[in-house]
C-alpha cells in the first residue's frame, strides 16, 4: 500500500471517527428537553369529578337543624309551663314581649283551619331538603337549609303532637315585637325565626348564583367593541 493511499484513507477515517460523537450530545439534549418541562408549558390536569369538588356539608346541616329543633322544643315547653294563662312579660323597654298564643294557622294569621295542609307542606319541605342534601357541598347553603329544616320540623312537631290532634295541632308562639298581643307584628317562635333567616340566606345565595352543590356560575364579561377610528380626509 502506498503512502498516498494511506493519506487518502486517513482523512476519511478521521471524518468518520469525528462524526460519531456529534450525534450523542444531540440525542442527550433531546432527552433532556423531553424530561425538562418549562413552567410556562405546564398542562393543567383535566377536570376531576371527585377530586375538584368540595367536601359534603351534611354534617353542618344536621348539627344546625338539630340545634334549632332542640332550642325550639325547649322554649315551647317552657312557654307552656310558665306563660300559658299568665300576663305578658315586658323586655327591653317594650321592644319584645313574652306572651303565649296557640296558632292554628300560618304566620300573619293566614290559613286558619288548614293545619293539615300546612303539615303536609312542612313534610314536603323537610323531605326535599333531605333529598338534595346528598349533593350539598356549599357551607352557606348548609347553614340556610339547616335553619329552614330545623324550623320546619319544629313547627311540624306541634301540628303532629299538640292539641287538638294529629295533623291539626296548634303551634305554640310566645315572642311578640312592640306589643304584648301581636298587634304590631304577629307572635312567633324560634322555629319561625330560623325559617325566615334560612330563607333569606338561600335567596341571597341564589341571587349570587351560588348553587348548593358548590358550583358558582359566573356571567362572562361582555365583549369590548373596538373604537372606530375616523377615516383620513
Amino acid at each position: 500500500m502506498t503512502d498516498e493511499s494511506k493519506t487518502a484513507e486517513t482523512p476519511a477515517e478521521e471524518e468518520a471517527g469525528e462524526s460519531k460523537p456529534v450525534d450523542e450530545p444531540a440525542e442527550a439534549e433531546v432527552e433532556a428537553e423531553e424530561k425538562t418541562v418549562s413552567p410556562d408549558e405546564v398542562v393543567e390536569p383535566e377536570f376531576s369529578l371527585t377530586g375538584s369538588l368540595p367536601q359534603p356539608r351534611i354534617k353542618i346541616l344536621a348539627i344546625l337543624a338539630g340545634s334549632v329543633l332542640a332550642l325550639d322544643v325547649l322554649t315551647k315547653v317552657l312557654s307552656v309551663a310558665f306563660l300559658e294563662g299568665a300576663d305578658p312579660i315586658k323586655l327591653f323597654g317594650g321592644v319584645l314581649y313574652l306572651t303565649f298564643v296557640r296558632n292554628p294557622g300560618a304566620a300573619f294569621g293566614m290559613a286558619e283551619g288548614m293545619t293539615w295542609i300546612l303539615a303536609l307542606i312542612a313534610l314536603g319541605v323537610a323531605g326535599f331538603i333531605l333529598w338534595i342534601s346528598r349533593n350539598l357541598r356549599s357551607q352557606p347553603w348548609a347553614v340556610g337549609l339547616g335553619l329552614v329544616l330545623g324550623g320546619a320540623v319544629g313547627n311540624l312537631a306541634d301540628r303532629l303532637f299538640r292539641e287538638p290532634g294529629p295533623m291539626r295541632g296548634h303551634v305554640v308562639d310566645f315572642l311578640s315585637l312592640f306589643d304584648a298581643y301581636g298587634r304590631v307584628w304577629p307572635v312567633f317562635n324560634v322555629a319561625d325565626m330560623a325559617i325566615v333567616c334560612g330563607g333569606a340566606t338561600i335567596i341571597v345565595l341564589a341571587l349570587m348564583q351560588h348553587d348548593y352543590d358548590g358550583t358558582i356560575h359566573k356571567t362572562p364579561p361582555a365583549p369590548v367593541e373596538s373604537e372606530s377610528q375616523p377615516e383620513p380626509k
